[in-house]
């Protein structure tokens, strides 16, 4: 299976990749291992693995640059979503779920797109306060859910940030932050759901280099990305996530 594994590889080192640059990048690993391993939930449980190694090296790089505002506002309504995603995880198939997920994924990419041709004004403009409280909850939650279903709350945590018009360091710093404490916290219900089979544990190992391998090319390219072209490349990669979740 030399194919299979280098295809492994390649969803591993694009999730490092994405968690020290491009966060929306990490749905494509997810939708690659979901197609790669024998079931979605297995590829959901080896896949938090490797995001909490990818996490792991993205705190120790940015955590400096965390917004804890916007962190300490959002947590509070990921404890719903994840308990939503954790029933659901349990209750559908996979075709569902990875339907299910690409398809909420979509609808905040559409959102965001709307919110920016009516503002009408270019993606680097100055920070003019945070989201609507109504929005942080509704992002937090989403996340929640996304995350214990799938995965998959990358491109919504990328979204709500734009939403909230943060420059690109305090973008990585906020999301490592936010997602190594909620990928820990998901852990648990994880492994209450039997999914950490000990063919998951072994993927995971296998493969825990290939990420942080990944963090640092991530690391070398990030800077060289100018703010416009970061806030573009967010989006279209959410986009991309969204579609190949509901498509594969």
């Amino acid at each position: 299976m030399p194919l299979e594994w280098l295809l492994l590889g390649l969803a591993a080192l694009v999730i490092g990749v994405a968690k020290t640059s491009f966060g929306g990048l990490a749905s494509l690993a997810v939708a690659l291992l979901a197609f790669l391993l024998p079931t979605t939930k297995e590829a959901t449980a080896a896949t938090l693995l490797l995001l909490i190694t990818g996490d792991v090296v993205a705190v120790l790089r940015y955590r400096s640059s965390t917004d804890w505002k916007l962190v300490r506002g959002l947590l509070p309504a990921v404890v719903p979503g994840l308990l939503l995603g954790a029933w659901f995880l349990s209750a559908v198939d996979d075709t569902i779920l990875r339907r299910s997920i690409g398809g909420l994924l979509l609808v905040f990419v559409v959102v965001q797109l709307i919110d920016r041709l009516r503002r009408n004004r270019p993606t680097d403009s100055p920070d003019d306060g945070p989201p609507h409280r109504a929005l942080t909850i509704g992002a937090g939650v989403a996340a929640g859910f996304t995350t214990m279903a799938a995965n998959a709350a990358g491109p919504v945590m990328a979204l709500y940030l734009q939403w909230a018009k943060v420059d690109k360091m305090r973008f990585l710093g906020t999301g490592a932050v936010y997602f190594f404490i909620i990928n820990l916290a998901k852990s648990p219900l994880t492994a209450g759901l039997g999914l950490f089979t000990p063919t998951v544990l072994t993927t995971a190992a296998a493969l825990v280099p290939v990420v942080l391998l990944g963090t640092l090319v991530g690391i070398a390219i990030i800077g060289k990305v100018p703010q416009r072209a970061f806030d573009i490349a967010t989006l279209v990669t959410s986009a991309i996530a969204a579609a190949a979740l509901i498509v594969f």
